[in-house]
Order: structure tokens, then sequence, then C-alpha cells
């Protein structure tokens, strides 16, 4: 999903899959996807779009129908934009129902955050993180 942004260097594709809790009411759930994404919007990001859950890679863990959100995050590869956004998940998953799920995927490599203690979502963030950002910490 990574692919290069010409002479100004990596630009890094993200692929967010929100998973709703099953129970959940689907006008709630569309519109806690499209908090997410305004709030995605909001850093500094090149671009945020839906993306339909037909559309997204082959080989994705955790996208089915049931989904309440796919969506697309381009980065660009300087400064810390990948902690933040990473951030920005886990704190936005934080104020949701214990249901629900986000799945994160970089170059085919998936992380799924759900319900975990902070610690262990952290540590599993941070490792994450490390693993896209060449092992430094860009934060």
């Amino acid at each position: 999903m990574g692919e290069s942004n010409g002479g100004n260097g990596r630009r890094t594709e993200v692929l967010v899959v929100v998973a709703p809790d099953p129970d959940a009411d689907p006008a709630v759930t569309e519109r806690l996807g499209r908090q997410l994404q305004r709030e995605i919007r909001d850093l500094d990001v090149e671009h945020v779009r839906m993306a339909s859950s037909a559309s997204t890679p082959e080989g994705t863990k955790g996208v089915d129908g049931a989904t309440l959100g796919t969506l697309l995050v381009a980065l660009s590869a300087s400064g810390g934009v990948l902690t933040t956004l990473i951030g920005t998940l886990h704190h936005w998953l934080g104020r949701q129902r214990a249901g629900q799920r986000i799945m994160v995927t970089i170059d085919g490599d998936t992380i799924e955050l759900q319900a975990a203690s902070a610690e262990e979502r952290f540590a599993l963030i941070d490792a994450y993180v490390r693993r896209h950002s060449g092992g430094r910490d860009d934060g």
C-alpha cells in the first residue's frame, strides 16, 4: 500500500477499517464512522476518504459486510503523522462501546485494536508504529 510521492519522499497509505459492535444501531455506527473521518481529516494527513469494503486489498483481515467504515488515509513519511494517526484511532476507540474494533493495515501488515487495557494497547501500537517508521520514534 505504501507508494512513492514523486521526489518528495515516501507516501504511506493506511487502510482503517472500523467494525462496530454487532448490536449497534446502523445509523449510529455510520455517524460514528463519519465522526472518525472528520477527526482524521483534522490531522496533518495528505487525504482521507471513505473506501468500500469491496475495494480493500486482498488478504486484509476482518473486512466484511458488517464494517462501519473503511477509510483510506494517505500520510507523508515526514514527521510523526503515523504516530498521531494511531493515537487518534486509539483514543477514538476508547470513547466507543466495548464491542467495536479497528483494523489498521499498512503494506499488508494489519494490527487490530479492540478491548484491552490501555497499557496493552500502548505496547501493541508502539511496536506497530516502530515497524512502519523504520524502527525510529517519529513522534
